[in-house]
């Protein structure tokens, strides 16, 4: 949500920092900017969505994992067989939950913005 607020605020500013502009401008390449916004900022509450829910899984599984692979190798003096196997089952389901987390990290971070365009005046 402070994503949300923190976009919304900096689209807010730029596009107040143009309104000196504004009046120069024609009603279609008006239209056209406002619509670029409303898609921009679309995408951008679309992305953090997605990135909320593969984190949230992330750490649920990573979470899991590496308190199954601290159970095995508690284990591995009383019972070796099974902690051995909770180790690795521990260990795998770890990783996949790591893999989530990069997942939902690389969504969050789409690169550089790009540069405005704005039309001649």
């Amino acid at each position: 949500m402070r994503g949300f607020i923190f976009v919304s605020m900096l689209l807010l500013v730029s596009y107040f920092s143009q309104a000196q502009n504004v009046s120069k401008l024609p009603q279609d390449t008006l239209q056209r900017t406002i619509i670029q916004l409303q898609q921009d900022l679309y995408q951008v509450e679309l992305n953090l969505h997605q990135a909320q829910r593969d984190l949230k899984t992330g750490i649920l599984i990573s979470t899991i994992g590496y308190s199954v692979t601290i159970l095995g190798g508690q284990l591995l003096g009383d019972n070796p067989d099974l902690g051995r196997t909770l180790l690795y089952v521990g260990g795998a389901t770890g990783i996949t939950g790591t893999v989530f987390l990069v997942k939902g990290f690389k969504k969050l971070s789409l690169g550089p913005p790009r540069k405005p365009s704005y039309p001649p005046y």
